[in-house]
């Protein structure tokens, strides 16, 4: 038998089912990859075993003589691993859980052993002791059209719940679980050379990146558990007191699954997509405020960015005994974060559920490299999620609406980029697992979220949502890069302004995202000068009668003065009142360090406010935006009395 007549039979049989398995749809992806499994969860042991059948599609011009697969499990083996040494902690919950994978056996076409050709790599920092990433060569290269068929005998011990994944007593939560291909990268249009394996360690500072595959996933476990997966559960048997459960998910990133005895079952569904939810008996009462914030997230995504193109969502609320598992993202399964007892006025299980589930489109739909650029993932999902929770939410109260206080969620992204040591940090280190002094967080997350805001308050949120259906159009499925991304801003924005902002944008995205600069417009003075007759002008404070009243009819020149603080140089709105009730708004280009306003007539200025409609998030002092030549009050008596409120509200948070 020929190599090629081989390959077409193993896909035969790859492909083939035991039970009719019925396509989703027409293919959303060029699945690169696929995988086919046959496991068992052993309750006692914490393991999962079993069979995987895999494929990889030579889909480049490049002939590849050796493929490369993630063991992510091997992260928790020991205290030598790369991700322990970066993170600092135990391998698991406890240092006697541990989590790993061992690979028994592995062979490929014609049934060529190639375990004696797999050895551990460590591609990003050369520790010996990390075994996060293998290298297999094989016994003939991969042409262009080629597909190498794997099949892997494995392993894998749970940890004790860390990093989303494990156990926790008869919790389980099983993610990363089994050897995943990298991607394989052919060079880009304009670069030298040939592709390479794109294969990161897992680091405690990144997430994954995946081709979208398809997964036919077998699964025999204890039958008192109750599962959820990222796929459609296609059949069900009962053997005694075990079951044996199938499942199939297409075109998707990743696969994951969670069992346990204790989940309530609830179903709903959303136009076209079928959605389950599975929460402890205890959180009953927060079912409806779960179903209605990812509901509000399918709606607003699909009308902004693009259509969910599944008909099919499962979520999970864990257990507090699983909470490690909590806030994790797998396209078609994420998991939710609650506790027994959440107050309505605030809206934490809410902002979970809308940012998880988020990472469906740009984790998933779109699958960037969160290796690499991890702000084109969390920081866009964080912006998202953002306007979600405040549109459904309230703009000032989308995270905490309480009478004493009222806090939006693009307050708290916002504040956590502004108020951090780190903010000049550039967000475009080369790997995710450089980013210094724990600024991995707030720069992938909160500065990009923040500097995606002040973008769509430059260019205009409409202009911003057509960018994204733009990007969603012509990306999807395909692994964009942030350069894509800008290419794709600048196209659009060309396209609906013209050259209102210059030739491109990426003056701002050289300032805002890869620059170390910070945003900081100041009103430094307010000057109102009087004429008296032909005299020269006198400062107004002067120019008052002796009573104190002013001479009506009197000409002035007013001036308001305004300062550029920070380096980075963005258009912004300056917002001018006079005394007699008339409003000026000025545009600035804000390249200037200083910038006067001047008026000459009968008006006298009494405040000046820059950014009046709060567009420019990236400002990191709001209180110098505004000076006021009549300073009240009662507003400080307010602020007072609020403060108190607000600290009798934190004790009072104590008594739940």
């Amino acid at each position: 038998m020929s190599l090629k007549q081989f390959i077409i039979v193993s896909l035969s049989l790859l492909l083939s089912c035991t039970v009719v398995i019925p396509q989703e749809q027409t293919p959303l992806s060029d699945r690169i990859t696929g995988y086919r499994f046959d496991v068992s969860l052993d309750t006692e042991a914490k393991t999962v075993a079993g069979k995987m059948d895999a494929f990889w599609v030579n889909k480049t011009s490049d002939t590849v003589s050796e493929i490369r697969m993630h063991l992510y499990m091997n992260a928790f083996r020991n205290n030598l691993t790369t991700f322990y040494k970066e993170s600092g902690g135990s391998p698991g919950r406890r240092e006697s859980d541990p989590g790993w994978i061992e690979v028994k056996s592995f062979t490929g076409n014609d049934g060529f052993d190639l375990l004696p050709s797999m050895e551990y790599i460590s591609p990003d920092d050369g520790n010996r002791d990390d075994r996060t990433v293998i290298r297999v060569m094989l016994p003939e290269p991969a042409m262009p059209g080629d597909t190498v068929a794997v099949t892997v005998d494995f392993e894998t011990k749970l940890p004790s719940v860390i990093r989303r994944t494990g156990f926790a007593d008869d919790f389980f939560f099983v993610g990363q679980w089994f050897p995943k291909f990298g991607v394989y990268e052919p060079s880009r249009e304009g670069e030298k050379g040939r592709g390479s394996w794109n294969c990161h360690q897992f680091h405690a500072n990144s997430e994954f990146y995946a081709d979208h595959s398809v997964y036919d996933v077998t699964i025999t476990l204890p039958s008192e558990y109750v599962t959820g997966s990222g796929g459609r559960l296609i059949s069900e048997k009962t053997n005694g007191t075990m079951k044996t459960q199938v499942f199939r998910a297409e075109d998707i990133v990743d696969f994951a699954w969670t069992a346990w005895p204790g989940y309530q079952v609830f179903t709903d569904r959303w136009n076209h997509v079928d959605i389950t939810l599975l929460i402890p008996e205890t959180r009953i009462n927060q079912v409806e405020r779960q179903f209605s914030s990812v509901k509000n997230a399918l709606e607003y995504l699909g009308n902004n960015v693009g259509p969910y193109p599944w008909t099919h969502l499962t979520f999970v609320d864990p257990p507090s005994k699983g909470a490690g598992a909590g806030g994790m993202e797998y396209t078609t399964l994420f998991t939710s974060g609650s506790a027994d007892k959440i107050p309505e006025f605030i809206n934490l299980p809410e902002m979970v559920t809308i940012h998880e589930f988020g990472h469906a489109y740009f984790m998933g739909i779109l699958a960037s490299n969160e290796f690499e650029e991890p702000w084109l993932d969390e920081g866009v999902n964080s912006y998202w999620e953002g306007r979600i929770m405040d549109h459904y939410y309230g703009s000032r109260s989308g995270m905490i609406d309480h009478r004493l206080i009222r806090i939006s969620d693009n307050s708290i992204l916002r504040l956590s980029y502004v108020k951090s040591p780190l903010r000049q940090i550039a967000s475009n280190r080369e790997y995710s697992w450089n980013y210094p002094r724990d600024s991995y967080s707030m720069l992938s997350y909160q500065k990009a979220a923040t500097t995606l805001r002040t973008l769509a308050g430059i260019i205009g949120e409409e202009t911003m949502n057509n960018v994204f259906r733009e990007y969603y159009r012509r990306w999807a499925f395909r692994h964009p890069s942030g350069k894509d991304f800008i290419e794709v801003v600048n196209e659009v924005v060309k396209a609906e302004h013209g050259d209102k902002f210059g030739h491109d944008m990426n003056w701002f995205f050289d300032q805002a995202f890869y620059g170390t600069g910070i945003c900081d417009y100041r009103v430094s003075e307010i000057v109102n000068r009087r004429y008296s007759g032909t005299e020269s002008m006198a400062d107004d404070d002067e120019a008052e009668d002796e009573d104190g009243s002013r001479e009506s009819g009197s000409v002035y020149t007013a001036i308001a003065m305004v300062d550029r603080v920070g380096d980075i140089m963005l258009p912004v709105e300056v917002l001018v009142h006079f005394t007699n009730g008339d409003e000026d708004l000025e545009y600035w280009d804000g390249k200037e360090r200083y910038k006067d306003f001047s008026y000459t007539g009968t008006r006298r200025i009494e405040w000046v406010k820059i950014d009046p409609g709060y567009k420019i998030a990236m400002d990191v002092n709001f209180v110098n935006n505004s000076l006021t030549e009549s300073p009240w009050r009662v507003p400080v008596r307010r602020l007072a009395n609020k403060l108190l409120a607000f600290i009798q509200f934190t004790f009072s948070l104590f008594l739940f």
